[in-house]
């Protein structure tokens, strides 16, 4: 009888035993979580602080479009010369430079270039407040593209690194907000300075002399930027690379523009409704941001100020919801087998926005019109997160900045050279009346709008094949 107590005992100490185990402490596995919760933490904190670094340079880029009146009295520029210095003097030189920076950022250190970019827009932003005549401004506004051509693709390479593909979308569109909580703070600083110093016509500055108060406000907002780029400096160490492509010859892919550009051409359809698509979606974009608050000056009686706030206030709550919301769509789409969830994403959206981007100018009530350029500017968003992670998706590391700064150089000349300048031109040449800006600004969201969802439309099966021949190419290896 004792004997078979004995056995029952070890039996049952047997079949406890595992149980017992999970009750252990075991400090490897501690270790371990600890040390992948400090590396996710610490990715989203390079995720912030670029999107920090996008925020000013929205803020930078956009402060422009509120000043507009007092700079074309002081600088005597019609619409069309002010339209080229918020387009095509920014997107010339943040096109074309974008191209050798992204260069650079697949070989080199894309953390230091993109604090360098971050300095240089930061001085040519004060630059603006400097200049005395239209050719001024303009070399300024190049100053300003050029710096800013350093960020987004570096950074597009660089999350790419940080995190997998079915939480890319949601690492995009936080950094996406950025843009747009940069353009509702440049309304919101613009129109707070502006009410501040309303009855202020000059204001004297040491070394400097006496210049006008949209002069001060670019130097208070382009400054700040030298501060965040070294703080990235400090703080922000240049990631591993992940997902380097293979040649023929068995040899990693050279980072080359010759590379690139055979990249391109072997998914040619595939990127021509991306770029041109996504082009044509963006061009929403920067109609809205850019002749909303001129519509609402001279359509409703507003001064710069009160568009400021009011805009603001819209662009932060509206646009912001919309970049996140578009990055959770796009993982929504990935995590369920869409391998086309972010040029999917894009089309959704581009077809959303066309009605409420071209009624908001055509209603008589203004707080009618404001709720649908609410409905548009959640909207309008959905372009940034989703054509960089469509990129990011489908091409290699090495070729990454690369492709991205080739998508940007388009998209740029496009969207914010050809499209800003052809809502000034269907009013300066065509109505011959600066108040029917709300009209430009509707023909030209019509017209885009239909051209960026048929091409995205269109997109979303090429970008299948395209993945599907990627990983063909991949196994084959």
């Amino acid at each position: 009888m004792m004997n078979d107590k004995s056995i029952d005992i070890e039996l049952v100490e047997r079949t406890i035993q595992p149980e017992v185990k999970n009750f252990e402490h075991n400090p490897i596995a501690e270790h371990t979580e600890a040390v992948q919760t400090r590396s996710s933490a610490y990715h989203w904190y390079v995720v912030v602080i670029c999107m920090v670094a996008y925020i000013l340079s929205f803020v930078d880029r956009q402060i422009l479009s509120l000043m507009i009146e007092p700079i074309k009295h002081d600088l005597m520029l019609s619409d069309t010369q002010f339209s080229l210095l918020q387009g095509l003097a920014f997107s010339l030189f943040y096109a074309v430079m974008g191209v050798p920076i992204a260069a650079l950022a697949d070989k080199k250190s894309r953390i230091k270039i993109i604090a360098i970019g971050i300095a240089f827009w930061s001085f040519a932003t004060a630059a603006c407040g400097l200049s005395k005549n239209f050719l001024q401004m303009f070399l300024s506004r190049l100053g300003v593209g050029a710096g800013e051509a350093a960020l987004s693709p570096a950074f597009y390479s660089i999350v790419a690194d940080l995190f997998p593909k079915e939480k890319l979308g949601r690492a995009l569109g936080l950094y996406a907000i950025g843009a747009f909580i940069g353009s509702g703070l440049a309304f919101l600083i613009g129109g707070y300075v502006i009410g501040l110093l309303k009855n202020v016509n000059l204001v004297t500055l040491p070394l400097i002399g006496e210049i006008k108060t949209w002069q001060l406000t670019f130097m208070l907002v382009g400054l700040p930027g030298v501060l965040l780029a070294l703080l990235m400096i400090l703080t922000v160490r240049e990631p591993e690379r992940k997902g380097l492509k293979i040649g023929q010859d068995g040899q990693v892919l050279k980072a080359s523009f010759k590379n690139s550009i055979a990249f391109i051409k072997t998914h040619k359809k595939t990127f021509f409704c991306h770029f041109i698509g996504f082009s044509f979606y963006t061009m929403m974009l920067y109609a809205l941001l850019g002749w909303a608050p001129a519509f609402y000056m001279r359509n409703h009686g507003l001064d710069a100020s009160q568009t400021g706030y009011i805009l603001g206030t819209i662009i932060l709550i509206a646009n912001t919801s919309g970049a996140l919301f578009c990055g959770w769509l796009i993982d929504f789409f990935s995590k369920r087998g869409y391998s086309d969830a972010a040029i999917r994403s894009g089309m959704i959206g581009c077809a959303a926005l066309i009605i409420p981007s071209v009624l908001f100018t055509q209603v008589d009530n203004m707080y009618l019109s404001f709720a649908l350029i609410f409905v548009a500017m959640f909207f309008s968003t959905f372009p940034i997160p989703a054509s960089a992670a469509a990129t990011q998706m489908l091409t290699p590391n090495q070729l990454r900045a690369q492709v991205s700064a080739k998508f940007l150089l388009v998209s740029n000349l496009i969207a914010l050279g050809i499209g800003t300048t052809a809502v000034a031109l269907i009013t300066d040449k065509y109505f011959q009346n600066t108040v029917m800006v709300g009209n430009s600004i509707s023909i030209v969201n019509a017209v885009a709008g239909v051209l960026g969802t048929f091409l995205l439309y269109k997109g979303c099966q090429y970008y299948r094949d395209s993945i599907q021949l990627e990983k063909e190419a991949e196994h084959a290896q």
